[in-house]
């Protein structure tokens, strides 16, 4: 697990809910304060897809966040920023399971809850904080350190500007 401090918050908030840089992930959930709060719960409603829709979907637990994007940029755009914005964005099994062959581990893609990442903007400031979840018990950390290096590779690609904190 890291924290990273994002520099620029206008280009990053550029990439997340203009551009597509962010579409691949899926979203666990997001909480948006404008003149209201708006809470999103990334789960896939099964009862409101036919049966050719919800097979159709790669994850049929999560929504992507390019189909849920739109709806956020609504919420916020505008001349005033959000009091505050939580987005946590997870890995899907074919992101998880690329970082798990890149790396020495006796861990399986059965044994992975979810790779996190925790976006928060609060008081100006824009931070990401990443986080795993594990089935099992395990001392081995490489799974958390090789998802840390996705997160910072990623973002670098991105020309997003970041700092430990």
């Amino acid at each position: 697990m890291i924290s990273l401090s994002i520099k620029d918050v206008k280009l990053f908030m550029s990439h997340l809910l203009i551009k597509d840089t962010f579409d691949s992930f899926f979203l666990s959930e997001a909480d948006i304060s404008t003149a209201n709060n708006f809470t999103i719960n990334g789960n896939i409603n099964r009862d409101f897809f036919s049966n050719e829709e919800f097979e159709a979907l790669e994850n049929k637990k999560y929504s992507l966040w390019k189909m849920l994007r739109p709806f956020c940029f609504s919420l916020i755009k505008g001349n005033r920023v959000p009091s505050s914005m939580k987005i946590i964005f997870l890995l899907s099994d074919s992101q998880c399971n690329g970082i798990l062959s890149a790396i020495d581990t006796s861990l399986t893609a059965d044994d992975i809850n979810g790779l996190f990442m925790n976006i928060r903007y609060q008081n100006g400031q824009l931070s990401i904080i990443t986080g795993s979840s594990i089935k099992i018990f395990t001392l081995d950390k490489s799974i958390d350190k090789a998802f840390d290096q996705y997160v910072c590779h990623f973002l670098s690609a991105a020309g997003i500007a970041f700092e430990e904190i």
